[in-house]
């Protein structure tokens, strides 16, 4: 039979800090699910509304809360802000979508690092040793391991993004490789997807698109 883990004090702290929250707070009204959720579009168009550094750095901060596995944390963005990166950035987005990401406050370069299993002395102190073991033995399980919990810390990121009141723009089109080598060379990273955020412009909105109903998705056992 398993011993109990022990609880340090850090765990013991962390335990009062969600019994604390839970006294103060209480779940999101519809206004708050509708700006997270239900009236959450996906923009073609941004005003001239700027976007801070201190907006980036509290929606990174939101993010980074959320879990993956073993605390993995693959996720590595770039932010285009300065006319010098969208420079770079505008030959590596397809032609289609190049003018509506360049006109955009932000651009959100999302990357999946394949090296992040080195990383686990700072992320999972207590065991890095059995998760650097395991990686090493096991080296086909880094890319589905980083592009699974890469794609979760990507979802969170766009929520993160719509809980400050700024709007999401996510899309495929673009060069994946030729982002790789001017983004991140020298690295393991490997993009995903680029994200423009900002303040959406209300008349670039198609109408939504259908979703599945509970049912036709959904069972309960």
């Amino acid at each position: 039979m398993n011993k109990p883990v022990e609880k340090d004090e850090i765990d013991l702290k962390a335990q009062e800090f969600i019994r604390e929250v839970r006294s103060r707070t209480q779940p999101l009204d519809d206004n708050e699910l509708d700006l997270i959720f239900n009236s959450g579009r996906s923009f073609n168009g941004w005003t001239d509304e700027p976007v801070s550094k201190e907006q980036i750095r509290k929606i990174f901060n939101l993010m980074k809360q959320c879990p993956t596995s073993s605390n993995c944390c693959p996720l590595r963005i770039k932010f285009v802000m300065s006319d010098e990166a969208k420079e770079k950035l505008g030959p590596v987005v397809n032609e289609p979508n190049r003018v509506k990401t360049l006109k955009a406050p932000v651009t959100a370069i999302l990357g999946t690092d394949h090296d992040f299993h080195e990383h686990f002395k700072k992320l999972v102190p207590f065991r890095a040793e059995m998760m650097e073991k395991r990686f090493a033995e096991n080296p086909d399980m880094i890319v589905p391991w980083a592009n699974l919990n890469g794609a979760l810390q990507a979802a969170y990121f766009m929520m993160a993004v719509r809980s400050i009141g700024l709007d999401v723009g996510p899309m495929q089109g673009i060069n994946k490789p030729g982002m790789d080598g001017a983004f991140w060379a020298g690295t393991n990273v490997k993009t995903m997807f680029i994200c423009s955020f900002g303040r959406g412009d209300e008349t670039t909105v198609f109408k939504k698109l259908p979703r599945f109903d509970f049912d036709e998705a959904c069972e309960i056992i």
